[in-house]
């Protein structure tokens, strides 16, 4: 079982079952640090995924993603959700890729959840053993020291990175969507100039008009100020 700490405030659910906290998860913040941290519950010595799932049924838990389920009401965070995430994969897989695209458009809370994880995989690391993996999408990519970041347990590609690849590989009925809301978070730090200029220095040049295809979509839209 996967724990994020905060203990509930208030008695579970009435239902065939009850939550026990474990041990918090290492390097994930302590009790009472904010409203956002609580626990992400996944298979293991504690509960199966049977006895997780009753529990939705029951409404003492709400599924997140796959295998990681919250207490109803919890607030789902991107750290939960690249968490969430993480539970698809082995460990071993875990370092090898970089949660990508839709996947991390999702993370940050751009999109809606993705019916396969769509991973990147440096250029540099071999790719082929990794296509046998089930319920993921394999990209083989360039990565930059700026464009990935940890966070949950996963390594996930940057909001900017994640703002370009939507933009030159996702189909325009989910892409505009997707890009407006990753410009409307101002917290992530995407701006419509500075994804132009990143799209514009792409040397793909099919992908790269299609991109500024769907940034010239966004323009009619209300967006974050540049």
């Amino acid at each position: 079982m996967v724990i994020m700490p905060r203990a509930p405030t208030a008695p579970p659910v009435p239902g065939r079952h009850a939550l026990v906290p474990g041990p918090p998860v290492p390097g994930t913040p302590s009790p009472g640090a904010g409203p956002e941290h609580c626990e992400l519950y996944s298979p293991g010595a504690l509960f199966s995924w049977p006895e997780l799932q009753a529990m939705a049924a029951d409404g003492v838990l709400t599924q997140l993603y796959q295998r990681g389920y919250l207490p109803p009401g919890s607030h789902a965070s991107p750290q939960l959700r690249a968490r969430a995430a993480s539970l698809v994969l082995a460990p071993a897989i875990r370092q090898r890729v970089v949660a990508g695209r839709m996947t991390a458009a999702w993370i940050y809370g751009c999109a809606t959840e993705p019916d396969r994880l769509a991973l990147l995989v440096d250029a540099n690391r071999r790719i082929s053993s990794l296509r046998s993996v089930r319920g993921c999408t394999f990209h083989e990519v360039r990565l930059g020291p700026f464009d990935v970041v940890s966070m949950g347990g996963l390594m996930v590609s940057s909001p900017l990175r994640t703002a370009v690849d939507v933009a030159m590989h996702v189909d325009v009925e989910r892409a505009v969507p997707a890009l407006r809301a990753l410009l409307a978070r101002p917290g992530l730090g995407v701006r419509l100039r500075l994804l132009r200029l990143a799209v514009e220095a792409s040397p793909r040049v099919p992908h790269k008009r299609a991109a500024l295809a769907k940034l010239a979509a966004l323009t009619a839209e209300p967006a974050a100020p540049d």
